[in-house]
């Protein structure tokens, strides 16, 4: 219906944002700062609190802004501030609620001592 299919490309601004940001801000964001075409796929951005999420997509002429707030607790999102990273929608879809992404480490701390 909003042109978001399996086969769309997904986007993480890294770092965060000024959550008041609209189109026209968010647009200027993927073009100079992830140096993407806005109808290249969708784009998320998440606000410093890390509470709120922003999508940006084009379809069919048009822009969509959807926002996500967490009724409680926060994202896990990445702090790099100049960059991007790349996701399926299945994987937007477990972010947008409340799923946390990390790396495989295999010398990471247990949770857990004996």
């Amino acid at each position: 219906m909003f042109g978001i299919t399996s086969e769309t490309r997904v986007f993480l601004k890294t770092g965060y944002i000024d959550g008041r940001l609209g189109y026209e801000g968010l647009r200027g964001l993927v073009s100079k700062v992830l140096n993407a075409d806005v109808q290249s796929g969708l784009f998320a951005f998440c606000n410093r609190r890390a509470n709120r999420i922003k999508l940006l997509w084009y379809h069919e002429g048009g822009y969509y802004i959807a926002a996500k707030r967490m009724d409680r607790g926060t994202i896990r999102w990445p702090r790099d501030e100049a960059g991007a990273a790349h996701m399926s929608t299945a994987q937007l879809e477990l972010l947008l609620k409340g799923v946390e992404f990390r790396p495989h480490s295999s010398h990471s701390t247990p949770r857990y001592r004996r």
